[in-house]
């Protein structure tokens, strides 16, 4: 049999890494294979007793052996973790594998994608790598029954692991912390939010939903981008439209960062941004439930041309009762408002989109370019260009 193709066969079948040694000497590792460099000689991982049987280089990493009788071939699989993978124990990993310090990022990618498994799982691989190498039935009872010392050694590390967990709040979040959140960003008060993230001492967090911690922080951020826009900023009252804008935003900038570091202040900004938004969209005391509707239509159609009419309309009255009632609750004329609202939209498209100023007035229902530009700088004494220029990330 070809015991080289059949190692590689192996791992590209359950992506546990396999290595092969010939009279003490390693003459195949999956791993190695991978990241293209040669395997060391060095690296001892056994003391043949059983066979098959488990084996390992320290307490954390560990391995399974399967002698290859009448052949001086020997066949390990591993590392397999029954624990998650933790930056501890990759740094064991390279250290004990005399892994060269070029290959150690992509090392350390590559354990992040080994599947995790149980001692029974771990057993059934080896027992079905002994019946086909060796022709055997594996007693699991006996030849995989550990010394007491061992089971209890495991049993203490995973209960370390648990407290680990605990103490670092890197659990699951619950759902009283989750509904917490989203309910200060709901209600706009970002010196609540950010005094409650200080407290905790926690972003949201999330089991394992990547291979590397990179692409793990990564995806909790967008998983918190959209719960933090539909249940924070949406019902707390910021435009629709704009929350799934700035959450696509949000994540096209999130793809782009090259640290977790990078990410987690990223999120950070993220929440206090929908919850200063929710705040600001708050409406002013003394607002009727039928200026409210008018307004909340009004912020939803930006994206074209709006008239009193139009804005009466939803609420069943005439202009003239409108342009009243809009004034004494508001301080404002419904024209001067309608305004605010596209001006709003122009600045954010301004900054976060790749619109030109033809595109962006057009969008917002202006009659022209040119009128778009002179209203902007009426309202912010510089034109659309200088603002974008000047706040543009």
């Amino acid at each position: 049999m070809d015991y080289i193709a059949f190692c590689k066969h192996f791992f590209a079948a359950t992506g546990i890494p396999t290595a092969l040694y010939f009279e003490g000497h390693i003459v195949y590792s999956a791993l190695a294979e991978v990241l293209s460099f040669q395997p060391l000689d060095a690296w001892t991982i056994y003391t043949p007793s059983r066979n098959p049987e488990f084996s390992c280089i320290n307490p954390n990493l560990e391995y399974g052996h399967v002698r290859i009788e009448g052949t001086g071939y020997d066949l390990f699989i591993g590392p397999l973790f029954t624990v998650p993978v933790t930056e501890e124990l990759v740094r064991e990993f390279l250290e004990d594998s005399k892994t060269p310090p070029e290959y150690r990022e992509a090392s350390a990618e590559l354990l992040h994608g080994i599947p995790s498994g149980s001692h029974p799982q771990f057993i059934r691989y080896l027992s079905f790598l002994h019946l086909c190498l060796n022709h055997k039935e594996a007693d699991t009872e006996n030849f995989f029954a550990e010394k007491s010392e061992s089971s209890d050694e495991r049993s203490a590390r995973a209960l370390h692991t648990a407290i680990e967990a605990k103490e670092n709040e890197s659990l699951q979040n619950s759902y009283d912390f989750e509904r917490k959140l989203y309910r200060l960003i709901q209600l706009g008060d970002t010196g609540r939010l950010k005094t409650f993230l200080e407290k905790t001492r926690e972003f949201p967090r999330e089991g394992k939903m990547a291979r590397t911690p990179l692409r793990q922080v990564k995806n909790i951020l967008i998983g918190v981008a959209e719960k933090a826009g539909l249940l924070g900023a949406i019902p707390g009252g910021v435009d629709v439209e704009r929350v799934y804008q700035l959450i696509n935003l949000y994540i096209l900038e999130c793809e782009q960062m090259q640290t977790i570091d990078e990410v987690r202040r990223l999120q950070y900004i993220m929440l206090m941004d929908f919850c200063q938004r929710a705040g600001a969209s708050k409406l002013p005391k003394g607002v009727s439930a039928e200026i409210n509707r008018c307004m909340n239509y009004i912020q939803s159609h930006t994206n074209g041309s709006i008239t009193v009419d139009d804005v009466a309309a939803q609420i069943h009255r005439s202009s003239s009762y409108l342009a009243r009632r809009f004034k004494a609750e508001t301080g404002m004329s419904v024209g001067d408002y309608i305004t605010k609202c596209k001006l709003e939209e122009a600045c954010d498209l301004l900054i976060y989109g790749e619109r030109s100023l033809a595109e962006i007035s057009a969008y917002l229902g202006y009659s022209s370019q040119s009128y778009f530009q002179n209203v902007f700088k009426k309202q912010y004494s510089i034109t659309p260009m200088q603002y974008r220029k000047k706040n543009r990330r």
